[in-house]
């Protein structure tokens, strides 16, 4: 009975997250759609069509947003890892101030940071370039990567690191062999939140790129404020596939935890 029920949680869910992208799959194909039918009253694939010509740019800023997403998450672990493994098991003086200039990025606006910062940007000849959305992007992003893993660390037990120096492991030898086996669940949750918050961004890119560095949400939003609703169910489709594929392998990645820390001892 608790597995019947289970199966009915599961089928639900999926139908609550799969019931809008149903409706974009149908809005793709609509020529023409008006109130009150239930169906399109034409159908045709002019919005395809457009997205996969070179007028619509959607490759480039496809490519744009992967690599500027994938470069900021990166960047995010390499700042945010040590980062959060200090405040979780140090003491230090102004650790508390530190813990609380983390929320700044989170609760201000970013249309008000990315305002000042555009002016210092401009200065260093960063604005319109792809390193200043880079580094635009970083703002609010490391301050999710290092409260998340704050709280990994929080429970984290550094014994078995000190058996491993102790028995003779390098520092590289006891984080790839002990110290990421344990944090990995955690740490690619925290992966998955920062890329998903660059994937977002439209307001940062479009001041700091200054509509040089074309990402989907610039190709994206013009067509949603539009009335092109059939044009923006393509481009939404496309802009929402890396998410959910970003989350199906997070999710697929954390039910198979054992055999990945497994391979991990292996190395």
């Amino acid at each position: 009975m608790k597995e019947f029920w289970r199966w009915v949680f599961i089928v639900l869910m999926t139908v609550a997250v799969m019931a809008p992208l149903l409706v974009q799959i149908v809005w793709s194909f609509a020529f023409r759609w008006h109130f009150p039918d239930l169906l399109p009253g034409e159908w045709g694939l002019n919005a395809w069509r457009y997205v996969f010509s070179d007028a619509s740019r959607v490759g480039e800023a496809l490519v744009n947003s992967m690599s500027i997403a994938l470069v900021v998450s990166l960047l995010s672990i390499a700042v945010g890892l040590p980062a959060a493994r200090a405040l979780a098991l140090d003491d230090f003086p102004g650790k508390g101030a530190i813990e609380w200039l983390l929320l700044i990025p989170i609760l201000v606006p970013g249309v008000v940071t990315t305002m000042g910062i555009h002016i210092a940007f401009i200065r260093l000849r960063l604005a319109d370039t792809y390193l200043g959305v880079v580094l635009i992007h970083l703002i609010p992003c490391i301050p999710y990567m290092i409260l998340v893993m704050t709280s990994v660390f929080a429970s984290y037990d550094t014994a078995l690191e000190d058996t491993a120096r102790t028995l003779g492991a390098s520092a590289v030898r006891t984080f790839w062999h002990v110290t990421l086996p344990a944090i990995f669940p955690g740490l690619l949750v925290a992966t998955l939140f920062t890329f998903l918050i660059s994937w977002s961004q439209y307001v940062t890119t479009l001041l700091i790129g200054g509509g040089r560095i074309i990402t989907l949400p610039m190709i994206l939003f013009p067509f949603i404020s539009g009335s092109n609703n059939a044009t923006a169910a393509a481009i939404s489709l496309i802009f929402v596939a890396p998410a959910l594929l970003a989350l199906v392998f997070t999710s697929h990645s954390l039910a198979k935890e054992p055999s990945i820390l497994g391979g991990f001892g292996r190395m």
